[in-house]
């Protein structure tokens, strides 16, 4: 009986297996978690199969022949993925539920961290990913083209800060924003090696920059170091070498074509023939110049954590050299972390971030596009006395001999000749505790110092001259400079935080504190040289050690070359800073800040005390009940803020309330005749006070297909008033300095970014776009139009845009003396065919100074970016792409009365006869016309770039796990691959001042790189 008892058991479970074996059909429905209604379109699949399908339109689904015991796999955009064993099961539903951490973005703000959706700004935050594998010394480069609102100017130079402008130039004083690393205030980050970045938030709306009061208006960055994760000990090794080579050439003329038109000018100017016997090379200065430079960036990092203590070490090291021969960048970086949790409520930690880095030998490239091709770089002199040769560079010919030396002398004699080193350290340290559950308090000290050390050596150079015999020496003297500055940070920040949520539908975050910020800075400078007829003992070329102040005039002799120069400053300010985030059930929003700043900038006047502050108001509308039937909108708020916002800028001065004293002549005075000299103020000081913006915006988030489609659009306007304005004197009054100014920018922000995955396949894809709109103008400046601001071609005045270019509009070119005629009389210059004519732009019927107007202005009426990210299994492809419109550039780098320069080859199509050219003057460097600020110069900024391409590979876990790896990356990334633009100039990325920007002096190349790289875990 026993016996047939097991049997029949065993037959059953034999019976069993078989039938859990066999496939089955699965189906089911799944429904969405928050509103109940069926989810569209998610992916159910097999796992570790290809075997798949996606829900219908009513969110159900069926899979044939599935294994009784396999795994099912849920997932979609924006909804956590699940996984649920079938069991023998045929039926199975699934509610899906969204991922917090996609919605509920935590991001940092000022004096703290809060969810996105809780926030009535426009705060963007970009995550390492985007910024680590980049050939960029500074992260903040690595940012272009993907952030509304943000302008980013990068320069080709190798280890150089872009220049950032948020949301336009909001004063004449100043545009920079504040960046802030790991909590302390900081005008640069140069010093962060951008593997160590863990995220960098954008702030640009007033709700959110009303509480870093008197430098919030230009923006502010925050910049959050990678930190220790808990449970984790990971090593990372990330590192990447390249390429870099200049693709994009100014367009210059050949020898024979710079002898055709230079023949040609002698000839218009009634000079003779120039004898070209000893001046017949035909030299390309940009091949002669630049070269294909190496670039390496490299970090690794070690973290370490226990249940109780955090701890993060990171080394990095990136060398680049220029474009330029003889250019070179280093940098080396470290970053410290370490944070040790005394209880549940205690905790206390350290922050430092180091560098040292050796700064370029940076060279222009004026003299590259300047110099004449007809000119030999080199000559093997032989000394007729001791018959010994040298290689000696080939002077220029006369015509550009005075202000132009063979470019080569920058590389060849003078390369590796200044020596630049940089010092810092920055760093905190806090402790933090929390009590009586809902309160944190927190203690942060923070400590910035910098030292930065030059010297440069200037030895005689000798040329080559085949029109004197023996060799020439070009400066009369030998000379040393040397510097030292150094520049230190304190702050103290203590912040109580107040956090809480009351029956489950209030939620309020209440944070108070005082904050401290201290700055000093000075420099040292010196120059020392020797006349060339006291030189008894030259200093060495080549030995660096011997090049400083003490090696020149150890007697103490002086010269009229010599110079010492000092500057020095310091800045305290003492602020009380509130703030509170309200929700009420996820659907109404309120957000204000307030801030009291107290500086010693203007406490000369009495106002050293000033209030900021902001609020926002945001309305989640996808919350509502009238929402929950439909499917198209998955979230939906509405928003807007308005604020005050300051600035530092104080115009000229650091100190605006205590002038410096100029020279008034002198007097004789008592019976010795003592000649007394006299001083007087260079401005009288006025009631002066902060700039102050006020800012407010309006806009919505938006997400759409169940998470595919995410779009923001956001209006913003800014106007920043009781801008610091120089008064000149007039009718008697005295130059002053008071708050007259009023600059206005606003414009459109628009983001958007859609995402997806194709079927069942393993591809996914992600495409982003973001476009933003300018408009910049100045309201008031002063007084009246005489109060204008001029450098050079560029004008700042009421009812224009800041900094544009003012001049002559040129309508043609005269062709005839029929055409001088019957065009409007020219009052300013005496014209001859071949000259540019203006046009009559007020209409009076001459030509005269009162004709000048807006010809272009550098600030673009777009900029725009789009970012596509594709993946397949282990592969990954990103490509970023940006561009601008509507701005202009004023070349001002080919033209001159003193000296012939190159010509650019567009010169070929000159005026030399009537009906020859109707925008290509006559060659003629006499004819001052045709050197006057004029559209002539102006050149179409607008440009698109490939800014970046990158193609990876992640080897899969399976393998890695047998060499005991957690991850390993392979890419090789373009960056800057091609450009398309209309201006002559090497690059369309101009920056400048707040005043003067966008011209073209001879812009250092933008290069194409190509690098390599790895991203290794275990």
């Amino acid at each position: 009986m026993n016996l047939k008892g097991n049997f029949t058991l065993f037959l059953l479970l034999f019976c069993a297996t078989i039938f859990a074996q066999q496939p089955v059909t699965v189906s089911g429905t799944v429904t969405e978690g928050t509103s109940g209604d069926p989810a569209i379109g998610v992916t159910v699949l097999v796992k570790g199969t290809n075997l798949g399908t996606v829900t219908d339109i009513d969110g159900k689904y069926l899979l044939n022949n599935v294994p009784a015991e396999a795994t099912l796999v849920f997932s979609y955009i924006g909804m956590l993925t699940v996984e649920e064993p079938l069991n023998g099961r045929t039926t199975v539903d699934m509610v899906m539920h969204e991922d917090v951490q996609a919605l509920d973005e935590v991001v940092v703000i000022g004096y703290g961290t809060a969810k996105k959706r809780d926030l009535t700004g426009s705060i963007v935050s970009v995550s390492a990913d985007q910024i680590a594998d980049r050939p960029s010394a500074n992260p903040l480069a690595s940012l272009q083209g993907k952030v509304a609102g943000v302008q980013i100017v990068n320069t080709g130079r190798a280890g150089q800060d872009p220049e950032i402008r948020i949301r336009g130039t909001n004063s004449i004083n100043g545009y920079k924003p504040l960046y802030i690393v790991d909590g302390l205030f900081s005008d640069n980050i140069g010093h962060i090696n951008p593997s160590d970045v863990e995220s960098m938030e954008i702030l640009k709306d007033p709700s959110s920059l009303a509480i870093f009061g008197v430098r919030g208006a230009n923006g502010v960055i925050i910049i959050t170091t990678k930190k220790a994760k808990m449970g984790q000990t990971i090593v990372n090794l990330n590192s990447s070498f390249g390429v870099k080579e200049i693709y994009d050439r100014v367009d210059l003329t050949t020898a024979a074509q710079f002898r055709e038109l230079y023949d040609e000018q002698r000839r218009n100017q009634g000079a003779q023939p120039y004898d070209y016997t000893r001046w017949n090379a035909d030299t390309d200065w940009q091949d002669e110049m630049f070269r294909s430079a190496f670039i390496t960036n490299n970090n690794i990092s070690i973290t370490g954590s226990t249940e109780r203590s955090r701890f993060y070490m990171g080394l990095g090291y990136t060398g680049e050299e220029g474009s330029i021969q003889t250019e070179k960048f280093s940098k080396i970086t470290v970053n410290l972390n370490s944070e040790y949790n005394v209880t549940d409520y205690l905790k206390f930690g350290f922050q430092v971030n180091g560098a040292k880095s050796k700064t370029p030998d940076a060279k222009g490239v004026g003299s590259i596009v300047r110099a004449a091709p007809i000119t030999p770089v080199f000559y093997d002199y032989t000394d007729p006395a001791t018959g010994k040769t040298e290689r000696l560079l080939h002077t220029m010919p006369d015509f550009q001999r005075a202000q132009l030396w063979n470019p080569l002398v920058e590389t060849f004699i003078r390369g590796n000749h200044n020596l630049g080193v940089n010092h810092r350290v920055a760093g905190n340290i806090y402790g933090e505790v929390k009590f009586l559950e809902h309160f944190t308090y927190r203690t942060t000290l923070s400590l910035d110092f910098a030292i930065n050390e030059a010297r440069a050596f200037s030895p005689v150079v000798y040329f080559y001259n085949p029109d004197i015999p023996g060799k020439e020496n070009a400066q009369d003297r030998q000379s040393v400079s040397q510097l030292k500055s150094t520049e230190y940070a304190a702050q103290g920040d203590h912040i109580l935080t107040y956090q809480d949520t009351f029956d489950d539908l209030h939620s309020l975050t209440v944070m108070g504190g005082i904050t401290t910020n201290y700055r000093e800075f000075s420099l040292l400078e010196g120059d020392r040289s020797e006349l060339l007829d006291k030189i008894y003992f030259s200093v060495p070329n080549d030995n660096q050690d011997k090049w400083w102040l003490t090696s020149l005039n150890a007697d103490g002799a002086r010269n009229q070359y010599d110079s010492n120069k000092n500057h020095q400053w310091r800045r305290f300010t003492m602020s009380y800073l509130l703030r509170a985030l309200y929700s009420y059930d996820n659907r109404y929003l309120l957000n204000g800040s307030f801030r009291r700043d107290g500086s010693s900038v203007f406490r000369g006047v009495g106002n050293t005390w000033e209030n900021f502050y902001s609020f926002g108001t945001a309305w989640v509308v996808s919350e509502e009940e009238f929402m929950k039937g439909q499917h198209l909108i998955d979230y939906l708020k509405l928003k807007g803020s308005w604020g005050v916002l300051g600035t530092e800028n104080t115009g000229t001065s650091l100190y605006p309330t205590y002038p410096e004293l100029t020279s008034v002549g002198s007097a004789v005075f008592g019976p010795n005749e003592n000649i007394i000299p006299g001083y007087t103020k260079i401005y009288n000081v006025q009631d002066l006070k902060w700039e102050k913006t006020y800012s407010w915006e309006a806009g919505a988030e938006i997400a759409l297909f169940n998470q595919r489609l995410r779009v923001e659009p956001v209006y913003y306007n800014k106007r920043t008033k009781d801008i610091i304005v120089l008064l000149d004197s007039r009718g008697g009054a005295f130059n002053s300095l008071e708050n007259l100014g009023d600059i206005e920018n606003k414009g459109l922000e628009l983001t958007a970014s859609w995402s997806d995955k194709i079927g069942e396949s393993d591809f996914s894809y992600s495409v982003g776009v973001n476009l933003t709109t300018i408009n910049n103008k100045v309201i008031s400046l002063g007084r009246d139009e005489g109060d204008a601001i001029y450098e050079g071609m560029a004008r700042t005045v009421a009812g224009y845009p800041i900094a544009y270019f003012y001049g002559y509009r040129v309508k043609g070119v005269y062709q005839n003396n029929e055409d001088i005629n019957q065009s409007e009389p020219n009052t300013l210059f005496a014209v001859k065919p071949g000259d540019l004519k203006f046009e009559d732009v007020n209409g009076d019927g001459v030509i005269d100074q009162d004709d000048r107007t807006m010809i272009g202005k550098p600030t673009p009426d777009y900029t725009y970016g789009l970012n596509i990210n594709l993946a397949y299994k282990g592969f990954d492809l990103g490509v970023d792409m940006m561009g601008v419109y509507g701005n202009e550039i004023y070349r001002d780098w080919d033209t001159s009365s003193f000296a012939q320069f190159n010509y650019l080859t567009k010169r070929m199509k000159r005026w030399n006869g009537e009906g020859t050219s109707n925008w290509e003057p006559i060659l003629d460097p006499g004819r001052a016309i045709n050197r006057a600020y004029s559209s002539y110069y102006i050149e179409d900024g607008s440009f698109f770039r490939l800014r970046n391409i990158q193609l990876g590979y992640t080897l899969p876990k399976s393998l890695l796990e047998r060499i005991h790896m957690k991850s390993l990356r392979i890419y090789t990334n373009v960056q800057n691959l091609k450009s398309w633009h209309k201006n002559s100039g090497y690059t369309p990325e101009i920056g400048g001042s707040a005043v003067r920007s966008g011209v073209d002096e001879g812009t250092y190349p933008m290069p194409a790189i190509y690098t390599f790289g790895l991203n290794l875990t275990f």
